[in-house]
């Protein structure tokens, strides 16, 4: 399965560390599909970061505001993008531990599933266990010693 998505992006040199994660928080909160920076060297040595965003094509428009009125950028690039994608499903089963969402993808010959970080957390907060020993215990591979 394809699909086309836009990716926009612009080097800043001149944000702090919590103004990029604000601005970052609010695009993925507007509807990007990513976020993501990329540590780059600019003018007059100066080190800086590119900030990407991917997103819907209906949705450009949009995320170009965001970057102009949350980030001190003075022009986005924009480059469309044909992406390969998996079937995705999300669905719910309960376990011993409690109820378990997951997501399952499938296409081009594979199929895999994993279940959500939060649930993972929460089982292994409470059962007083790491991540890994979560997964392995919702999966039947309860490797515990």
């Amino acid at each position: 399965m394809t699909d086309e998505i836009f990716e926009l992006s612009c080097n800043l040199d001149d944000m702090t560390g919590e103004e990029l994660g604000f601005a970052s928080e609010v695009l993925l909160n507007a509807g990007a599909l990513d976020v993501y920076t990329i540590p780059i060297g600019m003018k007059k040595n100066r080190p800086g970061v590119m900030l990407n965003v991917l997103c819907r094509p209906e949705s450009r428009e949009k995320m170009v505001k965001l970057l102009f009125l949350h980030t001190t950028t003075i022009g986005v690039r924009e480059t469309r993008h044909d992406r390969y994608i998996l079937r995705r499903e999300e669905e719910t089963r309960q376990t011993p531990y409690g109820p378990v969402r997951g997501k399952a993808v499938e296409g081009y010959g594979v199929r895999r599933e994993k279940p959500e970080y939060e649930d993972l957390r929460r089982i292994a907060l409470e059962q007083g266990i790491s991540l890994r020993q979560a997964r392995e215990m919702l999966s039947g591979k309860d490797e515990q010693k």
